[in-house]
């Protein structure tokens, strides 16, 4: 894929990963980039200034030490607040905002923030004012393809967005009423790469390097965006890459890299939220990592129950050293 700019920044491998609440944290952050993915952006951060400095918001806001240029997600539904919290983030460091309208969670949606902001042009139309006017720093804008199937209006959004200086696109191939249900449409994606000349992200359903060729080819997109295929699977960047310029998929990674990488991960867990909430965060990670290994249901039964860090290392080196996980890797191998 040719590489293109995010306003003066390069962005050599257009490989993004989507972000996510609760997954997309530093430690994967760091993951998927050393795996492949050439762009990353944090987690949704609230613009409300009350939940500014708040444990979780100061977890999800950390992004030191990570290269440039750092992309920083912010959600709410007050263009003030959103042109206060873009100045704080680059003031902090954050190399480019991303503006969410794409989130369709309910706890998001019911505030009128994330994608719910879809039914309301004119809201979008003063908070991408507010926040390019706010910021010397490059804005991004992650959207749907609209408020429902009857409403697909993405093509004058992501119009609206570049006339106001909007540095680039990510649209996830739903619409908000659709959720993650269903399969993404990339019809509309296609007619937004159309429509803008400003680099879009085609997001929605790249689940493998098979499945983002096609996507790249249906869209015409400059970049793809992978989020939930990610989990428990970083490799999928290297894999997709790898398609991309070589017209055949990696062999998957060997179990041995599987659980060098998951170790890594863990500790990297533990260290940034302390071991109690470390231990459980990691929980959920362990369960996408080991989902479809041979064998591996018991021990991530045991790893689900364990309250140590010790006790998740020792589980899996078990695990690893048995004759169930030198099998045929499981999702890895997509």
């Amino acid at each position: 894929m040719a590489p293109f700019h995010i306003g003066p920044y390069r962005i050599d491998t257009p490989l993004a990963l989507a972000p996510m609440v609760g997954v997309t944290d530093r430690c994967f952050r760091q993951l998927c980039r050393e795996l492949g993915a050439g762009y990353l952006v944090t987690e949704m951060l609230a613009s409300n200034p009350v939940l500014r400095e708040t444990r979780t918001s100061r977890l999800r806001g950390d992004f030191a030490g990570e290269p440039e240029p750092v992309a920083v997600q912010l959600a709410g539904s007050e263009p003030d607040w959103m042109a206060d919290a873009a100045r704080y983030n680059a003031d902090r460091g954050a190399a480019i905002i991303d503006i969410n309208m794409g989130c369709p969670a309910k706890k998001v949606c019911n505030k009128l923030a994330g994608s719910a902001l879809l039914s309301d042009p004119e809201r979008v139309r003063a908070i991408l004012e507010a926040v390019v006017g706010a910021v010397d720093v490059p804005v991004t804008l992650k959207i749907r393809t609209g408020p429902n199937r009857d409403q697909r209006n993405g093509v004058e959004i992501a119009r609206m967005a570049a006339d106001i200086g909007i540095a680039a696109l990510a649209v996830h191939g739903r619409t908000r009423a659709d959720r993650f249900r269903g399969e993404a449409e990339y019809e509309t994606i296609s007619r937004i790469c159309e429509a803008v000349s400003i680099p879009v992200f085609a997001n929605g359903d790249i689940d493998s390097p098979q499945q983002a060729a096609e996507v790249r080819r249906l869209t015409g997109a400059a970049g793809l965006m992978i989020g939930r295929a990610a989990q428990g699977n970083p490799w999928i960047f290297r894999e997709i890459r790898h398609f991309l310029e070589h017209g055949h998929c990696p062999a998957p990674p060997p179990a041995a890299e599987v659980h060098a990488v998951m170790k890594r991960h863990l500790r990297h867990l533990h260290a940034s939220y302390g071991e109690s909430v470390g231990v459980r965060v990691a929980r959920k990670h362990i369960g996408w990592y080991l989902q479809g290994r041979p064998g591996a249901g018991p021990c991530r039964d045991a790893l689900m129950r364990t309250e140590s860090a010790a006790g998740q290392f020792k589980l899996l080196a078990a695990y690893f050293a048995s004759d169930a996980a030198a099998q045929a890797p499981g999702r890895q191998a997509a």
